[in-house]
This record gives structure tokens, C-alpha cells and sequence, in this order.
């Protein structure tokens, strides 16, 4: 496993939007296991949990939700002026079937893309050649011999935001 410190390199774009996706399993499934087009490293992102909590804190939707702004309007002026967009999608089985189980995705841009991708940035662990190993043994011995990263519900800190992110649903 290689890693390094500190940022994303010169040539990283902060001119767009681009995703924090937290959950191994849904990378998985997203990347082939690192086989697509352009998905070919697996990067694993370590920042500091008051940084991500603040991120969660700073999250809009990316659709209208009648029970966190009563009007679209309100919504689209929030999208607006957030630099984070908040979406749940399905998580994903090893074989990549569908699961009750939700996975959320950020995506950032502006000021808090720069500060996740500079100065918040603690560690950056290239998982590609472990990725690899999982997709073989995957493909030789199936999902039980599988080796993921441990994951768990996350929990913030403030409870009022775990409220609002309806993370006790």
C-alpha cells in the first residue's frame, strides 16, 4: 500500500465538483473493482472528523425534500449557496447486487473542495493493488473469503445533525 501526505498534486481540477464516497463496497461497485475507464486507483482519503462533520453540516441535497424546505425555491437557494451536496444511493453486496442499506455520497466544490483537498487532507492511501487482490479472490473464492475495510455507522458528533441528516432512519 503506497501512500503519501498533504494534497491532491498540481494537477488535481478544484474548478469542478468532485465526490467524497465514503463506503468501500459502493466504490466497488461503482469503479468494477478497478477495472472501468479512469477508475483504475482506488484512493482512500483520511481527514480529520471535525472537518467531515463540518462538511455533513454544510450539505443541501442534490434533490428537493418537502420535509427539509417547504418550498423548492428554498431549496434551490440553499444549492445555491452550499459548496456541498448531499445524496444517499443504495450500497452494494460485494457482487454488486443492491442492498436496504444506504451510502452517501458528498460532493464538494469551492473553498471546502480546496480544503479537503489541501490543508484537511491527513493521508492518502493508494488501495489500487489491494483492490486488485480482493477482485481476484472475489472472482477465485467468492464473497466469504473477502477482506473489506471495517465500516460502521457513522455517528457526528452534534446529535442535531445526525438528526438532520436522518441518519436514526
Amino acid at each position: 500500500m503506497r501512500q503519501s501526505m498533504g494534497d491532491f498534486g498540481k494537477d488535481f481540477s478544484f474548478n469542478r465538483m468532485s465526490w467524497i464516497k465514503p463506503n468501500f463496497l459502493w466504490m466497488m461497485y461503482r469503479s468494477g473493482w478497478g477495472t472501468k475507464e479512469n477508475q483504475e486507483v482506488t484512493l482512500a482519503l483520511k481527514i480529520r472528523r471535525e472537518f467531515f462533520d463540518s462538511i455533513l453540516a454544510a450539505a443541501v441535497p442534490s434533490s428537493w425534500d418537502r420535509e427539509l424546505y417547504a418550498r423548492e425555491e428554498d431549496w434551490g437557494l440553499a444549492v445555491s449557496q452550499s459548496s456541498v451536496r448531499l445524496q444517499w444511493d443504495p450500497d452494494h453486496s460485494p457482487d454488486g447486487g443492491k442492498l436496504e442499506r444506504r451510502a452517501i455520497q458528498l460532493g464538494l466544490r469551492g473553498d471546502i473542495l480546496k480544503a479537503f483537498g489541501t490543508s484537511e487532507l491527513v493521508e492518502v492511501l493508494d488501495l489500487s493493488d489491494f483492490v486488485a487482490e480482493q477482485r481476484l479472490r472475489l472472482s477465485l473464492e467468492g464473497a466469504a473469503n473477502l477482506i473489506t475495510p471495517r465500516e460502521r455507522p457513522y455517528q457526528p458528533a452534534e446529535a442535531t445533525l445526525a438528526s438532520a441528516l436522518r441518519l436514526s432512519k
